[in-house]
């Protein structure tokens, strides 16, 4: 029988378009229910209306709706009451991409995420998240360091993905959400930040021009 670690816990589960890891993100998603915890899902724009080689916008949304029991949230306009109304124990970002958390860190409110995000830490509540950018080591760089340091903002380890093809690349430990969950609820950031990935050997040409 499942511990249920997160019996009667509220958390705002908000997605964001790095279509690759939907499919880990829904597993997360069954795994925190499973413990309990009751999910209040939040669309962002991209998520809600595009269709993509990995799902349709229908699917998914069906999806998410099964797993929580409740109807996705996808405008503005409803995610706002998540500040003086609907209140959460956790605000998750799942995943979170470079152009949302460039958002965060700027206090650009322009999506039903980014006003789920703002309202929540109005409420000075842990908001988790689980990025997934693939200038997380170029121009997204400034903005993972701003994140670290914001009050009551917290993150999923995470790893470079593809150092070889896509070396500025970095993507939360999926796997890990349930921890880091259980440790932002305490407001306390999980470690380590930044966990190991297989270490290449390249061998260079001297010769090379």
């Amino acid at each position: 029988m499942i511990a249920l670690l997160l019996n009667g816990i509220k958390i705002g589960f908000c997605v964001t378009g790095s279509f690759c890891t939907l499919a880990s993100v829904l597993t997360q998603m069954k795994k925190l229910k499973e413990h309990g915890a009751e999910l209040h899902p939040v669309l962002s724009n991209a998520v809600a209306a595009t269709d993509t080689r990995f799902t349709t916008a229908k699917a998914f949304r069906e999806q998410v709706e099964a797993i929580s029991g409740r109807t996705a949230i996808d405008s503005i306009v409803d995610a706002e009451p998540f500040g003086p109304i609907n209140k959460m124990d956790l605000m998750l970002i799942a995943p979170c991409t470079g152009n949302t958390l460039a958002k965060l860190v700027n206090a650009i409110t322009d999506t039903p995420v980014t006003m789920a995000a703002k309202a929540h830490l109005r409420n000075q509540r842990p908001l988790l998240l689980a990025i997934a950018t693939n200038d997380g080591l170029g121009s997204n760089a400034k903005n993972i360091g701003m994140a670290l340091n914001l009050k009551n903002v917290y993150m999923v380890p995470f790893r470079q993905d593809d150092p070889i093809k896509k070396p500025n690349s970095l993507v939360a430990d999926m796997e890990k959400i349930m921890d880091a969950a259980l440790m932002a609820l305490k407001k306390i950031q999980i470690q380590p930040i930044i966990i190991g990935g297989k270490i290449f050997n390249i061998t260079h040409d001297n010769n090379a021009r």
